[in-house]
This record gives structure tokens, C-alpha cells and sequence, in this order.
């Protein structure tokens, strides 16, 4: 368990990195005398970095032992979020979040294998839900925290903060957290051979299209919810959504080892149901916090079932398996960003919850059918299934 919440740290400390700057951006745009928009590809940067990084690194490192892997992605939060606090140039800060976002594309891919191994077959869904609750401790209370904070001691000071805390949990995974070795040559795979294996790309696809229609919605929050009279109180939204999220991690927790199937196409229902109310009954705000209550339930848990369900099918496989996961999780954010854009600008916010339903209906009917999500057993087991 102090393995596991060694990871839920550092899950924790990889998603604070990456939001919290765009809670900041008015007192970095200042500092660093560049545009609130350039001081958002602080942002941009660090995803990009992790785009790059995941795939090619995770396959390059198959064979190295998992502890001193876990750290160098670590050790990549601590070098960019201590350059960070004490950058004054814009383009060396653009280096240090390049440097953490590769730290996170490498943390990503090992976290959920990582998870597994420290807990029996019938119980690593459980471990893996352990080690995400950092994200969502991360979105809900982390990002309103640290923007809170850096009122009182200034954006440098929250993210020399971040640096602190990235240095001592260098140390307690160091100390506190168990090894692994790496793969034997027999059995590293290639990234095209973990692509073709049966429920491999079924997980990619339900993961795409589940988190595509996520960060549509989460990403222009702030208009959809000016027709409900709700735009003055975003952060009531947020807050219902985070706390929502956390019910969601810990039920997923709970239920993933003997109910995956169930949890996932119960999450789409979920969601679907959440956003259909919205579309109905987008102007009452009763309706509105009601329904994003429910699409944070569905939402909270949804990086553990697909992570676990990529796990068991990708057997072997699991840590390229991942870094491919990390590369669709942020295709999906980045399309988010895009399309939502595009929806806003040229039907409204009205045209959210018809976009979001053919979405989540796709990754229902491919949950359904797909061998990688028909776990239950093979979980129990610890066989992949066929």
C-alpha cells in the first residue's frame, strides 16, 4: 500500500504540473512579459513533449528495471518544475516544461503496469484505481489550491512547491516502493505487435472517443453553463464535478477487479444519460449540476477501467500498451480543444450534448463487443483474455 500510494503521489504531482499553469496564466504572461496566449503553450508544450516521449521511449526500455525508470520520469517533475520557478526567460521556461511533460509521457506508460505487479492478479484493477486517485485529488482539489495559494506566495513559489514535493517523492519511492525487473528478450514486443494484439484496438478506440467527448464539455465548461445562469459560479461546476469524480474513482476501486465489463458500459450509460438531460434541459441549472454530478461519477473512474482493460489485453505488452494509451488520452484532449472550438464558434454551446452522444454511443457499442473489455474472469485468473 505505501507503494501504491507512492504512485498515487506522483500521479498526483504529474497532473498538477501539467493544469496548474493554466490557472496561472495572468500572473505568468506578466512575469515572463509575453501574451496570455503564449504563456498557454506552457501548456501545449508539456503535452507535446509527453506525445513524443511515451511511445518511443517505453519500447526503447522494455528490458530496464521498472524503479529506476519510475524515478528518471520523476526526476524530469523535479529538474522543469525547479527551472520553472526560477526562470526568467520565456524560452528556457518552454524547455522545463518540455523536460516535465517527457517525464510524464514516461510515467504514464509505466504507472498502470507498475500498479499491477505490486498487487495479485484478482486485485490489480484495485491497485491500478489506487495509483490514479492523484488525478482526480489533482483536478479537484490540487488545481483550486494551488491557483489559492499562488495569490498569497506567487506562481513561482507553487511551482517551487511542486519541486519540493517531486524531490521527496524521489525519495520515498526510492526507499518505499518495490523493484521489478524489466522484460527478457523473449518477450519485448514491438509497437506494431502490441497494436495487432486481439482488444488492443478496441481499448484505443473506446478511450478516444469516451475522452474526445470528456474534454469537449470539460474544456468550454464556463459557456455551456451561462445558459443556466451558472456562468458567474464555474467554480461551484468544477467543484461538483471534482468531488463527483472522486465518488467515481473510489466505486471503479471498489468494483474494477470483479465488474470491469459492467463499470465501463455502466460509465458510458452514465455519460450519455448526463449529457441527453443537457441537451433536453441545458437551462436549468437544477439539471445542469444533476447531470455533470453524474458524467463526474462516469468520469472519475474511466482511467482505471481502460488502463486495466489494456493491461489484460496487452499481457506482456502492457507498458508499450500504455505509452500508446498516453498518446490517444491526448490526441483525445487536444481534439477536444479543437472540435469544441469549432462547435462554439459556429452552432453554440447547444450543439454540445449532439456532438457528445454519437460519440459515446460509438464507444458503447465497441465496449460491448470487444474481447478486451470481457476481463472479469481473466482478472481473476490473471490469464489475458483471447
Amino acid at each position: 500500500m505505501l507503494g501504491l500510494l507512492a504512485l498515487a503521489t506522483a500521479s498526483f504531482v504529474s497532473i498538477l504540473t501539467e493544469a496548474l499553469p493554466a490557472g496561472l496564466l495572468p500572473q505568468i504572461s506578466r512575469d515572463l512579459d509575453v501574451s496570455e496566449a503564449a504563456a498557454g503553450q506552457l501548456v501545449t508544450i508539456y503535452a507535446i513533449a509527453s506525445l513524443i516521449v511515451a511511445i518511443p521511449v517505453t519500447a526503447m526500455t522494455q528490458g530496464f528495471r521498472r524503479k529506476p525508470l519510475l524515478l528518471a520520469a520523476i526526476a524530469g517533475f523535479a529538474v522543469g518544475n525547479v527551472v520553472t520557478s526560477i526562470s526568467n526567460d520565456y524560452a528556457l521556461t518552454l524547455a522545463a516544461r518540455f523536460c516535465a511533460g517527457a517525464g510524464a509521457g514516461l510515467l504514464w506508460a509505466l504507472l498502470p503496469g507498475y500498479a499491477s505487479r505490486m498487487a495479485p492478479a484478482n486485485l490489480r484493477g484495485r491497485a491500478i484505481a489506487i495509483a490514479m486517485v492523484g488525478v482526480s485529488v489533482a483536478m479537484s482539489i490540487g488545481v483550486p489550491a494551488g491557483t489559492f495559494v499562488s495569490q498569497a506566495i506567487g506562481w513561482r513559489g507553487v511551482f517551487g512547491i511542486l519541486s519540493a514535493f517531486a524531490l521527496a517523492l524521489i525519495a520515498w519511492i526510492a526507499f518505499g516502493a518495490p523493484d521489478f525487473p524489466g522484460l527478457p528478450v523473449g518477450k519485448r514486443m514491438s509497437v506494431a505487435q502490441v497494436f495487432a494484439i486481439p482488444g488492443v484496438r478496441a481499448v484505443m478506440m473506446i478511450t478516444f472517443t469516451f475522452v474526445l467527448a470528456h474534454n469537449i464539455l470539460y474544456t468550454y465548461i464556463a459557456p455551456f453553463v451561462v445558459p443556466a445562469g451558472l456562468g458567474d459560479r464555474v467554480d461551484l461546476v468544477l467543484l461538483v464535478f471534482g468531488l463527483a469524480a472522486l465518488v467515481g474513482i473510489w466505486i471503479t476501486g471498489v468494483l474494477v477487479d470483479r465488474w470491469l465489463r459492467a463499470l465501463i458500459l455502466a460509465s458510458g450509460l452514465i455519460f450519455a444519460g448526463a449529457v441527453l438531460a443537457l441537451g433536453l434541459a441545458g437551462s436549468d441549472p437544477a439539471v445542469v449540476l444533476v447531470s455533470i454530478a453524474a458524467w463526474g461519477i462516469a468520469f472519475g473512474g474511466c482511467a482505471t477501467l481502460f488502463q486495466t482493460a489494456l493491461a489484460i489485453a496487452a499481457g506482456d505488452g502492457a507498458d508499450v500498451a500504455q505509452s500508446l494509451l498516453v498518446v490517444t488520452w491526448n490526441c483525445a484532449i487536444s481534439g477536444g480543444g479543437v472540435i469544441g472550438g469549432i462547435l462554439l464558434n459556429r452552432a453554440g454551446v447547444a450543439s454540445f450534448p449532439w456532438t457528445l452522444l454519437p460519440l459515446l454511443i460509438i464507444s458503447l457499442v465497441v465496449a460491448a463487443r470487444t474481447t478486451g473489455f470481457r476481463s472479469e474472469p481473466s482478472v481473476a485468473s490473471g490469464r489475458r483474455p483471447s
